[in-house]
């Protein structure tokens, strides 16, 4: 049976925040006889489709898994390609975002990306940071340990510096040295491919995520699939390490 977008947008147990670990672009395309930067367009396809499909759907933040710190250890051909396509994408892109109401976020090591893309992204986050239809955020360079080392880095300069107390630090401080730092935590996190893993994804945020694993490699993954997965979400009870009869109550 077909979801519609309204199917997930009246129901009031929908994901406020989506997380997607966007895996198989190469398998994508290596099963069909195709160079894998073929898969990485395919993926920006699709990353466009379920931006749409979000915001129709009433989800207020998608988090999407672009690229990882290890990823920079991939072959120098597939990793200039990929950097490519991401100064190519945003270029094109950041305007369309901004038309349709929509905030650009960049979370990760943004000083690992190339000048004249971080440049592009810069002015796109700039541009968008008003818009309040949906926040759109691009996980690049990204890895959560580093990010989490990053934070308790901050604070102990901090604490060395006299500006706060070791015993200060709760987890509300620490959360607001997180590159997600204004966005709420992740409601449901998706990964595609058929995997099972988090990929240093989001450690801290997911905490009390919801997970659900989709069989299609992320090219094949489009909107009835992505629809699928928010209404598996809205059938859950999430506990918050309640029982049952805690959260009824």
């Amino acid at each position: 049976m077909e979801i519609h977008a309204d199917d997930i947008k009246n129901n009031r147990n929908r994901p406020e925040h989506v997380a997607i670990i966007l895996d198989g672009n190469g398998r994508w395309a290596k099963q069909r006889g195709l160079p894998r930067m073929m898969g990485h367009n395919e993926g920006v396809k699709t990353v466009r489709e379920l931006v749409t499909a979000s915001a129709e759907a009433g989800v207020r933040y998608l988090t999407i898994y672009v690229f990882s710190k290890q990823n920079w250890s991939r072959p120098q051909d597939e990793v200039s390609s990929i950097m490519s396509l991401l100064l190519k994408t945003a270029t094109k892109e950041i305007g369309e975002l901004h038309r349709n109401n929509v905030r650009l976020k960049i979370i990760g090591d943004k000083n690992d990306i190339p000048a004249e893309a971080r440049k592009v992204l810069d002015q796109g986050v700039e541009l968008t940071k008003d818009n309040t239809l949906m926040t759109l955020v691009v996980a690049l360079s990204y890895g959560s340990r580093d990010e989490i080392l990053r934070a308790a880095r901050s604070l102990a300069q901090d604490a060395r510096d006299g500006k706060l107390s070791p015993d200060e630090i709760d987890e509300t401080l620490f959360g607001s040295r997180l590159d997600t730092c204004d966005i709420p935590d992740p409601d449901l996190i998706i990964r595609t491919s058929g995997e099972y893993r988090i990929s240093n994804y989001l450690l801290w945020q997911a905490a009390y995520a919801e997970f659900y694993f989709a069989k299609e490699y992320f090219p094949d993954f489009h909107r009835q699939e992505y629809y699928r997965a928010l209404m598996d979400y809205t059938g859950r009870e999430r506990r918050f390490g309640k029982t049952s009869e805690q959260v009824t109550a």
